[in-house]
């Protein structure tokens, strides 16, 4: 990989790893709901007005959008409010690539690789401790619904296995254009019209930041810049970058909000993120073993 692209991808792992943090603060000011529609509508204007619809049928924008954007995030916001911390949220939604595998088969009719079921099964083993420790930070339910939203980020996945070629960007921005009217009505029924005016009253330069970040730096920059990698480079390349973003998730919470894990919780990570490696890169290491071994 080029020095400028190896930059790119420093810059996305960045980008999303501090995500988390940042959704954390501005969950301190914002029902959740709330945050979710403001966040896809300021992904999708204006930047509509100037990228391209995907040729794709409109149902399967709808999907997308449905799943990888307001699923998600509907379940990952709501998963912070009520006690994930936001650097270990960061490193269970990675368990989006073990549904992902899960959904694929089922869906897709795409078959198990031994190493992809030996990283699931210690991947499995890393998150069952994380959610065994629950403690002052993390709740259960914080857990399993940061587990729901890997589900919905998986479904999102198998959507756009199914269209093919797109383009991802202009996918991204009119796929924004889906969640928000659910976004609020979700917030109307379930936060309530006095929780929307006092958060909009209570508006100010820091939820505008916030908002700025998520809608075009985690969506637009970071989506914008991992696509242009996919194209440039094979997905075996690409992907392997992913396993630092919660390395980067965890250790800005450590730093900024003052967030640090058990001793059991640690080595629950350290398992996840093994698992993960043999999922990503297990393919490579079986062919570089039989290539030794012939």
């Amino acid at each position: 990989m080029q020095p400028k692209d190896l930059l790119l991808a420093l810059v996305v792992i960045i980008v999303w790893g501090m995500n988390f943090v940042v959704i954390r603060i501005g969950l301190d000011g914002m029902p959740p709901m709330l945050l979710g529609a403001l966040r896809f509508l300021l992904a999708a204007f204006p930047a509509v007005l100037f990228i391209k619809r995907p040729q794709i049928p409109l149902r399967w924008l709808l999907a997308y959008g449905l799943t990888i954007s307001l699923g998600q995030f509907a379940f990952l916001f709501s998963a912070m409010t009520i006690g994930m911390p936001a650097g270990l949220a960061s490193l269970v939604l990675q368990s989006q690539a073990f549904f992902t595998m899960l959904f694929a088969v089922m869906l897709l009719g795409e078959r198990f690789r031994l190493i992809n079921l030996v990283g699931l099964l210690v991947a499995a083993g890393g998150l069952l401790l994380i959610g065994a420790q629950g403690d002052g930070l993390m709740t259960v339910a914080g857990f399993v619904l940061t587990l729901c939203a890997a589900a919905m980020w998986a479904m999102g996945n198998i959507v756009t296995r199914k269209l093919g070629k797109v383009n991802l960007i202009g996918l991204v921005v009119w796929g924004s254009l889906v969640p928000p009217l659910p976004f609020f009505a979700l917030s109307w029924f379930l936060e309530g019209p006095e929780a929307i005016e006092s958060a909009l009253r209570g508006f100010n330069f820091n939820s505008m930041l916030v908002l700025v970040y998520l809608a075009f730096g985690a969506t637009i920059l970071g989506y914008g810049l991992w696509s242009r990698l996919l194209s440039r480079y094979p997905a075996s390349q690409v992907a392997p970058f992913s396993l630092l973003v919660p390395v980067v998730g965890i250790s800005s919470a450590a730093l900024l909000l003052d967030e640090h894990l058990s001793n059991l919780q640690l080595l629950g990570a350290l398992i996840v993120m093994l698992g993960l490696l043999l999922n990503v890169c297990g393919g490579w290491l079986q062919s570089y073993l039989r290539a030794r071994l012939a």
